[in-house]
């Protein structure tokens, strides 16, 4: 048993379905589990249409739905002749519910509104795939990821009930198995124990794959994506960018972490648990060997991995009485921030000071003020951006600071980072 994920880019229109369909004959005969993300960017699309519906603008909610009823329309005039196809029907039903939403009150945990619209780009996108493989007669059919995943009712991060998921994946998809060869789901999405739709966070395909992959035992999971595999670097920032063609759990945990973006941080830990090795392969040349992440490190120092991150904001924190920055006032800072769901990309303490360093468009330096201004002085440095060097050497380091000022920087064995003008 395998389970490939295929992300927004690899379902963008009719053309990348019928790419999938060729994929898949290639595997026909085994049982295969195909975790499907939005189409395009619906994703974004559906939150304009969230907030449309938050401040009762009728005309842009419609408008913004029937954009997005008119896109995943010709995708499917254009892989279903029959317009007697159930398909058309099921996507008509989804959108008409959308529209009717409107005149519910909107709920008080804007959260909770969110992942019920939000997560309706993967079932969109899901029963399109699964319909257009029944099409070219391809044994398969649609499962929803919203009886399966179960988490808990933290809606837009939903943090999984692995026993429980284990349970419901385990009891309900091997009878299915018996009469299909494929079952088409969908990635991003859950539920909670009272059966509302849970999101497991932007990106979060990539870890439905990996709860998939873990609650069956398969033999692999494979991402698709329009990369070759896995770079050293993000070609939008580097020329000469080189595969890495095995790497380790370890290692992609790491880079993940550090913000590699071709993996979402939390897929690997499951698959290591279970040994299950990763693949990240191109739909475009899906005949290509791409990368595997597995448990050997032997590969992991041989090419030096660059990560940048642009639009950063260095805030440097001090309390406003005589004290010191103690371990009480590092838990008191923590403590503010994870409230709002702020993340921390970089930090450093001194006895007087802490500073962090953040995505400018997901902390605005006033809300950070907000927040810890009744405590502390806040100073910020903003237009930053932070380079990580995995198995970094002099030539490297040379390489990524010349001509800029260094403003912060740490440094192990393994691993620099560091905040520059």
């Amino acid at each position: 048993m395998e389970v490939f994920k295929f992300g927004g880019a690899s379902v963008k229109d009719s053309s990348a379905v019928r790419n999938i369909g060729a994929i898949l004959t290639k595997f026909v005969g085994g049982e295969l589990i195909v975790v499907v993300s939005a189409m395009a960017k619906s994703t974004n699309k559906l939150e304009e249409i969230v907030e449309a519906r938050k401040v009762q603008n009728l005309t842009l909610y419609n408008e913004l739905i029937q954009e997005l009823y008119d896109f995943h329309l010709e995708i499917v005039k254009e892989l279903f002749e029959d317009k007697d196809s159930s398909i058309y029907f099921e996507t008509e039903t989804i959108f008409k519910d959308l529209q009717d939403r409107f005149y519910q009150p909107f709920p008080e945990n804007y959260s909770f509104e969110y992942d019920q619209v939000v997560s309706l780009g993967e079932v969109i996108s899901s029963k399109i795939v699964a319909a257009y493989l029944t099409e070219i007669v391809i044994s398969s059919c649609w499962v929803d990821a919203r009886q399966l995943v179960r988490t808990d009712n933290q809606f837009q991060e939903g943090n999984l009930d692995w026993e429980k998921t284990e349970e419901l994946i385990q009891s309900k998809l091997p009878p299915v198995f018996l009469k299909k060869d494929v079952l088409v789901t969908q990635g991003f999405v859950g539920h909670t124990p009272e059966g509302f739709t849970t999101t497991l966070g932007r990106e979060g395909s990539d870890y439905s794959a990996a709860i998939f992959a873990y609650c069956l035992n398969a033999k692999k999971a494979t991402i698709w994506k329009d990369v070759p595999g896995m770079l050293n670097a993000d070609p939008k920032y580097f020329e000469d960018t080189v595969k890495l063609d095995q790497i380790s759990y370890k290692e992609a945990i790491e880079l993940s972490y550090y913000g590699a973006s071709v993996i979402h941080p939390k897929t690997i830990k499951p698959l290591q648990n279970k040994g299950i090795p990763l693949f990240i392969k191109s739909f475009i040349q899906p005949d290509e060997q791409g990368t595997v992440i597995q448990e050997s490190t032997i590969n992991d120092n041989l090419i030096p991995s660059f990560i940048v991150k642009k639009d950063q904001v260095l805030f440097s924190i001090r309390p406003i009485d005589f004290s010191f920055i103690t371990e009480k006032s590092l838990s008191d800072i923590f403590s503010k921030l994870a409230k709002y769901h702020v993340k921390i990309n970089l930090m450093q303490n001194s006895a007087l000071s802490f500073s962090l360093l953040l995505d400018r468009k997901k902390a605005n330096p006033l809300q950070i003020k907000k927040i810890l201004g009744d405590s502390y002085k806040i100073w910020y440095n903003d237009e930053l951006e932070l380079v990580t060097i995995r198995h970094h050497d002099q030539q490297t380091i040379d390489l990524m600071t010349n001509g800029k000022t260094i403003i912060l920087e740490q440094k192990t064995r393994q691993t620099i980072r560091i905040v520059l003008k």
